[in-house]
């Protein structure tokens, strides 16, 4: 039994730890304060008897729990991610904790009557009588993704104290910047040395991912002509407004807040303008490869309009692919995917396979030759103030990686 205080303990010294990670800075990792916990996630997997415990110089904390059969079954892998979403503050975490919630409302800040309530949050109906971990409503709670290395550092630690449990070789690692997009960029696939991987880095309790967007970002900048507005006729050129009507041109139901499932979205989530020029920065998403490639052209294709309405270049698109839908290289080794979910069954729990709506470090490493499915670390509402987790799923997912590690070695007897 897996000792529900013990891991939630560790959880709280992991989240009030600030990784936020940092889009705008090239180094590696994009913040120093990563170090803070990759240093002491060090420690701590020497402490618990892990071996080959190795931080290499650009944060990429790797570690393996060596074999205990005696005959040769594949090397399995479980990644998670040490940075936080510099989407929402993760400095001074301030984690709440709700024993034995029971569908109420849960004023989270009573001060600025921040309330997180299941009348907009529905999923919270899911756990009720469980121990929730919440906010205090001024930043995110740091669960994606340190859920999940508590989830691999429990297992791994049981499994040590529990070697009646037979098991093959695994490794671990924990990633810098996924948040970012860079989390793979700098993984060593030949020397984390594993058949496959498993990102322990989903959401609800029973996700089981192996697909995921394609994904790219696109600059749109437009270029103006600042006059003086009492006599800029037929002289300025508002690059606000142009900007207004190219925001226009592209699809309206085509959006994050109108799709789900596998429909794509082109998202606008930032925009610096004056009259003289105005910056657009877009996210596309798409599952369908063909659909993708033909958003980033719908892009290009209104810039072009534009540029010929105006009769001259005042409207420039830059694209870059950031991921890849991982789908591709996981259906030729479907197997692994059947063992979690036969491990999740094993542990009580209703397998949900779908799409993810987003990437993961999986989606990049499966295109290194490291195929890596997604399975879920508990938490909900990522990248905000209104994140929680329930204790019992991040629970239920190290018993999730005990079970696949128990299934891989039973069925490479």
């Amino acid at each position: 039994m897996i000792d529900k205080q013990h891991l939630t303990n560790r959880f709280l010294s992991y989240v009030v730890i600030d990784t936020t990670s940092d889009p705008d800075n090239p180094a590696f990792p994009s913040t120093e304060k990563q170090w803070i916990l990759a240093k002491m996630l060090e420690k701590e997997l020497k402490k618990i008897g892990l071996q080959e415990v190795e931080l290499d110089k650009n944060c990429y904390l790797m570690a393996t729990l060596p074999s205990n059969i005696t005959n040769e079954v594949p090397t399995i892998g479980f990644i998670s991610h040490i940075d936080t979403s510099p989407d929402f503050s993760g400095t001074n975490v301030n984690p709440q904790i709700i024993e034995n919630y029971q569908g109420n409302d849960i004023i989270i800040n009573k001060a600025e009557n921040i309330i997180l309530s299941p009348d907009y949050f529905k999923d919270l109906l899911l756990y009720k009588g469980q121990t929730l971990i919440t906010t205090d409503g001024k930043t995110l709670l740091g669960a994606d993704d340190k859920a999940g290395i508590t989830e691999i550092v429990t297992a791994m630690e049981f499994l040590i104290q529990h070697p009646e449990i037979k098991h093959g070789k695994i490794r671990i690692c924990f990633t810098p910047d996924e948040e970012v997009g860079k989390g793979a960029h700098l993984f060593d696939v030949k020397k984390f040395g594993s058949d496959w991987a498993y990102t322990m880095d989903g959401s609800q309790i029973g996700e089981l991912e192996y697909e995921n967007f394609n994904a790219a970002s696109a600059v749109v900048t437009i270029k103006g002509k600042s006059v003086h507005p009492g006599y800029a006729k037929g002289k300025m050129v508002n690059s606000l407004l142009i900007a207004n009507n190219f925001i226009g041109a592209l699809p309206g139901n085509e959006v994050p807040e109108k799709t789900a499932g596998h429909e794509g979205f082109i998202h606008l989530h930032d925009v610096i303008g004056s009259v003289e020029e105005t910056k657009l920065s877009y996210i596309i998403r798409d599952h369908d490869f063909d659909q993708f490639e033909e958003r980033k052209y719908l892009l290009q294709k209104i810039a072009f309009d534009f540029n010929e309405q105006y009769q001259e270049n005042i409207v420039f698109v830059d694209i870059k692919n950031q991921y890849f839908n991982m789908k591709k290289m996981i259906i030729p080794v479907m197997h692994i995917v059947d063992i979690a979910e036969e491990a999740m069954i094993d542990a009580g729990i209703e397998p949900i396979i779908k799409p993810i709506r987003g990437g993961t470090d999986g989606s990049q490493l499966s295109f290194k030759g490291l195929p890596c499915p997604n399975i879920f670390a508990g938490g909900h509402n990522f990248h905000g103030r209104f994140e929680y987790i329930p204790v019992e799923s991040m629970l239920k997912a190290t018993e999730v990686i005990i079970g696949i590690a128990k299934k891989v070695a039973e069925k490479y007897a």
